[in-house]
């Protein structure tokens, strides 16, 4: 954190981030009424999570213990992604399937999600120059490496999540319809 670049990652979130925040957490709230699973269903999170990275991350740093740092946060969300996966529920539907996410998936995508904005409040109210001490002693050349590495958290659980629940659906056997985003739920 030497080159003071990381005012605009530390100091505050970008609209755009807490646009992604928040509609990862309107996910959680359709994942516990439950829906039929589709393609464009279990697709929607994915392609939505890498858009919004795609709109805030345009490198990742690599000085230093950057990607340590990028690669432990990743790694926190393949936890939290595939915990809330195996914490939903798949039933079986006719030929398809139905997921719901339970109270524990629930906490789980909301850890992750609060894990991410309670960071940066914190940041902003007070704690940037801990996080400049933690970034200098364990070589951590920017905030941007921290941005980075909370953006690769979500784009990381959102994958792990889905490829959970893609793999209990074949499990189930049941058939993954293509399409089906603006479906009403059906009642399992």
């Amino acid at each position: 954190m030497s080159d003071g670049s990381e005012s605009q990652t530390l100091d505050h979130m970008t609209i755009s981030e807490y646009l992604m925040n928040i509609a990862l957490v309107g996910l959680v709230v359709l994942q516990i009424r439950g829906h039929k699973i589709t393609a464009a269903r279990l697709l929607f999170p994915v392609v939505m999570t890498f858009w919004f990275a795609s709109q805030i991350l345009h490198a990742i740093p690599t000085a230093g213990n950057d990607v340590v740092l990028e690669t432990s946060l990743a790694l926190v969300g393949a936890f939290l992604g595939v915990a809330a996966g195996l914490a939903t529920s798949i039933g079986r539907l006719g030929e398809g399937a139905f997921a719901k996410a339970g109270a524990v998936a629930a906490l789980l995508w909301v850890l992750g999600v609060g894990a991410r904005v309670g960071f940066s409040l914190w940041v902003t109210h007070g704690g940037q120059q801990t996080v400049a001490r933690f970034s200098a002693l364990h070589h951590i050349t920017s905030g941007h490496a921290w941005a980075a590495g909370f953006i690769m958290m979500a784009l990381v659980e959102v994958v792990s999540r889905t490829a959970v629940l893609y793999l209990k659906t074949l499990r189930s056997g049941a058939v993954i319809p293509r399409g089906g985003l603006l479906r009403n739920p059906v009642s399992a």
